[in-house]
């Protein structure tokens, strides 16, 4: 497939989030170049999108909302059994406060679940294979059911996870494989289980940052605080939407396309309770975020705005330590060293307990 954007033209900043329907995927040749061309400008101009006729049904929703609030009604010291502090693989439950984004703490208390890929062995080098392992799960007389629900959302977001993939893939004037394939024979996607309390004054749920994998799908449970900056360094509320997901970008598809693509800077201010879940789909950790074989048109694109020629990467935990913007980092090569850099900025103090060789 020919794609030719080099005569597009510079947008102003976007001011709200568009919609797609994923029907038009499953209908003919035309429908599915037409919603690629679509996603493309999307994924290059704002970097967020509503997902529609995605073809996950909405009781499935409201069962795994139903559990992650079930989970979070736990008593602390039950939660507490699967303390990420005692997994090497940065895995399971964390108190308000826990995670720090941007140097900051997150005022948010969450779940923490990956693929599980069988674990390498200890002390792998480089040090990011050590995230390849398992997760912590309560037992099924304490949440029945619990652990079921969560792997089938797994299996539920991978497969609308892979559809944009391919849709992305033609999209970039490559066959719809190609992403697909890029990803290796041992994936490792992430997902967050989130309980937000009302954010206090001067503070954030999650604090501004980028997205470390590839792509972000997002179910949220009724309540808006999530916000998008745009390329005036305004924030634009992205609010629920009945039978939508969010999808946004993530810093690895921002490499592989030299900035074409962005990972879009977001953030969380939450002005009551709030039950959100995030499903980051992600490749094998070895896997090189090496330039997609891209048209000339996408680079003379990204050179002709200043927003894609200057877009950066999250800063890395000693960078941020010696006051690096936070996003005005450069990118980490590999799928594996990216996720690392985010949890070592993210968690020093788990990394040092577990890892003090790779500090």
């Amino acid at each position: 497939m020919s794609v030719d954007v080099s005569s597009a033209t510079v947008r102003p900043a976007f001011t709200s989030i568009p919609v797609v329907s994923l029907a038009r995927w499953r209908g003919t040749g035309r429908d599915r170049a037409t919603l690629a061309d679509e996603v493309r400008d999307i994924c290059h101009h704002v970097g967020f999108f509503y997902l529609v006729d995605h073809g996950v049904d909405a009781a499935f929703c409201d069962a795994y909302f139903d559990a992650l609030r079930r989970f979070f009604a736990l008593p602390e010291e039950v939660k507490a059994r699967i303390d990420k502090g005692r997994s090497p693989q940065f895995r399971g439950w964390e108190r308000i406060g826990a995670e720090l984004t941007n140097n900051r703490a997150d005022h948010r208390e969450q779940l923490d679940v990956s693929t599980e890929n069988p674990p390498h062995e200890p002390g792998a080098q480089p040090p990011y294979l050590r995230l390849d392992g398992p997760n912590q799960w309560l037992g099924e007389d304490v949440l029945p059911g619990f652990h079921a629900l969560v792997e089938e959302f797994f299996a539920r977001m991978g497969a609308v996870a892979r559809e944009l993939m391919s849709v992305l893939s033609l999209g970039l004037g490559l066959d719809d494989g190609h992403l697909d394939r890029v990803f290796g024979e041992r994936p490792l996607s992430l997902a967050k289980l989130i309980s937000y309390p009302p954010t206090p004054p001067g503070e954030a749920g999650v604090n501004e940052h980028h997205d470390a994998g590839f792509l972000t799908v997002l179910l949220q449970h009724g309540v808006g605080g999530l916000q998008a900056q745009n390329a005036l360094g305004q924030w634009v509320d992205v609010a629920p939407r009945p039978g939508a997901f969010v999808v946004n970008l993530g810093e690895m598809l921002q490499e592989m396309t030299g900035n074409y693509f962005v990972a879009t800077t977001h953030r969380v201010v939450a002005a009551e309770p709030r039950f959100s879940s995030a499903y980051f789909h992600g490749p094998d950790l070895r896997t090189r975020l090496d330039p997609l074989p891209l048209a000339p048109g996408f680079a003379a694109a990204v050179a002709a705005s200043e927003r894609h020629a200057n877009a950066g990467f999250m800063a890395k935990r000693d960078e941020l330590l010696a006051g690096v913007d936070g996003t005005r980092s450069s990118g980490a090569g590999v799928y594996g060293q990216q996720l690392w850099n985010y949890y070592v900025r993210s968690y020093p103090d788990n990394v040092a307990r577990h890892h003090p060789d790779a500090l």
